[in-house]
């Protein structure tokens, strides 16, 4: 084993040990949601549902999309106290499950689920400000779900829900890029089935689809030891060298302390996902 596969096994031990683990049965939702959405047959094509806390309107929709390289044994579990700390700051909140590697997904079936699983709250969102926010993992589909308009030749381009920003928490932004550094221990290549290619690659890449007609917001730790700051930096970059509208806001703590509530990282991606709501 080389030191880059070895730093990428060892990243991969962290994740297990900060992340609840998935198995073939779907995780029991959190005491403190109101509902749980299924939007297939699969035991994992759910999404556990949070309304605002307390009285009025919600100040917005966000579906949150929990990573963990794509692989089945990570769940959506871990994001539940975040999950209520949204719907505490006034929003309405949709958590994503979807099929993973391991566990009947992988492409493009892990996108056919976050498409079929934002889609599903068509019914079900009070108010048309939608925004995706994924973690590691699921910054990647977070950011893919936003570009899905312009997938026009694809089953994924004609969205029923719009989504009006997407906040990419430590996103795994540059498949390609993954690849070439081996993330994850070669994570994106076992989501795509396989090494780089002209076809399917550019089509689950957030990279490869800039310029989007929606804001992109970056939040990411430069002490962050799984997935590098430069996954968000290269992609700011690119974006708005391209006219695209992306931000970067860096906070501390590495891979997961913005997930954790009560953490000054937590605080501001809260203060970010608040601003997403306002008019640009």
């Amino acid at each position: 084993m080389d030191r880059r596969q070895l730093l990428a096994a060892t990243g991969l031990l962290a994740l297990a040990a900060a992340c609840a683990p998935g198995g073939s049965e779907p995780a029991p939702p959190a005491e403190d949601t109101d509902e749980r959405l299924a939007y297939g047959d699969h035991p994992s094509q759910f999404v556990d549902v949070w309304r605002r806390t307390g009285s009025g309107e919600p100040v917005g929709t966000v579906a949150l999309i929990h990573g963990g390289f794509w692989q089945q044994q990570f769940d959506l579990t871990y994001l539940e106290p975040f999950a209520a700390a949204a719907a505490a700051r006034g929003w309405d909140v949709a958590s994503l499950e979807y099929r993973r590697v391991g566990g009947d997904g992988g492409y493009p079936a892990t996108f056919d689920d976050v498409a079929d699983g934002i889609d599903v709250l068509k019914g079900w969102i009070r108010t048309p400000d939608v925004v995706t926010l994924g973690h590691s993992a699921g910054g990647h589909l977070a950011v893919w779900a936003a570009g899905r308009p312009a997938l026009t030749d694809t089953v994924w381009g004609s969205p029923a829900v719009d989504v009006r920003t997407a906040i990419s928490l430590a996103g795994v932004l540059d498949l390609q890029a993954s690849h070439d550094e081996l993330l994850g221990n070669g994570a994106a290549d076992e989501l795509m089935g396989g090494p780089p290619d002209g076809s399917t690659w550019p089509l689950a890449d957030p990279t490869a689809r800039i310029p989007l007609d929606v804001p992109v917001r970056c939040v990411h730790a430069p002490d962050d030891d799984l997935v590098p700051i430069s996954q968000s930096t290269d992609y700011v970059e690119r974006a708005t060298a391209a006219g695209a509208d992306a931000t970067l806001t860096e906070v501390s703590g590495g891979h997961f302390a913005a997930t954790e509530p009560g953490t000054s990282a937590a605080s501001t991606l809260l203060d970010v996902l608040d601003a997403a709501a306002k008019p640009v």
